[in-house]
C-alpha cells in the first residue's frame, strides 16, 4: 500500500505542476478562449488537492474500520 500511496502522491504533484503551468500559459496567451481555459485551470487547481485530500481521509477511515 505504501508504494501505491507514493505513486498517487507523485501523480498528484505532477498534475498540480501541470495545472500551474497551464494556468500561466492561459493567462499570458491572447486567444479568445483563454479566459475560459484560465478559469477552468484555476478551478482544477483548487479541486484536485481537495479531492486528493478527501481520498486520503476515506482511505484512512476504511483502513481503520477493518481492524
Amino acid at each position: 500500500m505504501k508504494k501505491l500511496q507514493r505513486i498517487l502522491a507523485i501523480a498528484g504533484v505532477v498534475l498540480l505542476l501541470a495545472l500551474y503551468a497551464s494556468t500561466m500559459i492561459f493567462a499570458l496567451s491572447g486567444s479568445e478562449n483563454s479566459l475560459g481555459w484560465f478559469k477552468a485551470s484555476i478551478a482544477a487547481t483548487i479541486i484536485v488537492p481537495v479531492l486528493l485530500y478527501a481520498y486520503m481521509m476515506i482511505y484512512r477511515y476504511l483502513k481503520n474500520r477493518n481492524k
